[in-house]
């Protein structure tokens, strides 16, 4: 514990990506300004996420953009020149985060544990947060606030959404409305996806039993588009294919007005989290009680043991905490009955 003998007056923050965990670092700036509602806040925040963040008021953000190379350094020391912090929460443990938490004219920098502080974050912090065994993320990361004295309050996010968002977002969820972000944008995690067939499943079951109108949406990579025009020709006559074709904000905005998200491991659960929404989330390669949508537990399929055991021998507790699957058959093991289940509790309760 850092302890102040008044509360911090000026904190910043270095969080930069990805769009989950910025999620859950809002949560964190939140409760902050709960504890401390004069302090003056400051993020130093990736330029994709800024999209999603970045108007958030009496919060000042700096992005840094990562295609500029050494100049997006540069930037930001030009940005912090002339400040003093009173803290510096480096809630990101990589190479460029922890370059980025040396720069921030601060007395105290805290950063995670021994056991979280990646690429030698300790070089760059003076003080760390405490380890907690089998945390959730977002909890991990709320651990920089109890260092710093701020108590537990309601947990909130408040995106800001304009009322052009809502809009947008209100012509599509006038029915009873399943949306179905269906795969991580990255090749190269495509041991996470569950088999577009499935999804076709799905969208089909939620349409005849429910009345869903099921609506597509994720970024526009190959993959995701694939996914997306595969659903939309073979899932039924209700699907609305709008992968690729909104903005973060809209998405936001989309998650608040359904009725339920269906997502594998990805920001777009945290995303609908931090928007109210309830999450469907389905996971074999992840540990959901350490990944996982953080108030959708009950309607999460967990698949994770069955996985950890098939694939590598191994039980829950025979593995460190945050060990992932890689085996792109992991996800076969999640049943389109599981998934089905859930919605029929979700939508009979």
């Amino acid at each position: 514990m850092t302890h102040f003998q008044s509360p911090p007056e000026d904190i910043c923050i270095v969080r930069l990506s990805a769009l989950g965990d910025t999620c859950h670092a809002l949560a964190v700036v939140r409760n902050l300004q709960d504890n401390w509602p004069a302090a003056r806040i400051t993020w130093i925040i990736a330029k994709v996420e800024a999209l999603l963040l970045a108007d958030i008021p009496d919060v000042e953000f700096i992005i840094f953009d990562k295609s500029k190379g050494r100049a997006a350094y540069n930037d930001v020391k030009k940005a912090l020149a002339g400040r003093n912090f009173d803290v510096a929460l480096c809630m990101h443990a990589s190479m460029r985060a922890n370059r980025l938490c040396r720069l921030i004219p601060a007395p105290v920098r805290i950063g995670f544990d021994w056991r979280r502080a990646r690429d030698f974050q300790w070089l760059f912090t003076n003080r760390r947060i405490p380890y907690k065994a089998n945390e959730h993320a977002l909890d991990a990361m709320m651990g920089f606030a109890r260092a710093i004295g701020a108590e537990p309050k309601t947990m909130r996010w408040d995106i800001p959404l304009s009322e052009a968002d809502r809009a947008f977002a209100k012509q599509y969820c006038n029915y009873p409305t399943l949306v179905i972000s269906p795969c991580t944008s990255q090749r190269s995690r495509n041991f996470r996806n569950w088999p577009v067939e499935n999804y076709v499943e799905i969208a089909r079951y939620a349409q005849q039993r429910y009345g869903c109108r099921i609506l597509l949406t994720g970024g526009a990579s190959e993959l995701e588009r694939e996914f997306g025009e595969v659903i939309a020709a073979q899932g039924g006559p209700n699907v609305i294919n709008l992968i690729g074709k909104t903005t973060l904000k809209q998405s936001v905005a989309i998650f608040a007005a359904a009725d339920l998200l269906l997502s594998p491991d990805s920001g777009p659960a945290h995303m609908a989290t931090a928007a109210g929404t309830p999450v469907l989330g389905i996971y074999a390669t992840s540990n959901p009680d350490r990944t996982g949508p953080y108030v959708s537990r009950r309607l999460t399929v967990n698949r994770y043991p069955d996985a950890l055991l098939k694939f590598m021998g191994k039980r829950v507790e025979q593995v460190r905490w945050g060990q992932r699957v890689r085996s792109a058959e992991a996800m076969e093991l999640i049943l389109i009955s599981d998934v089905t289940d859930k919605i029929d509790d979700f939508f009979t309760k």
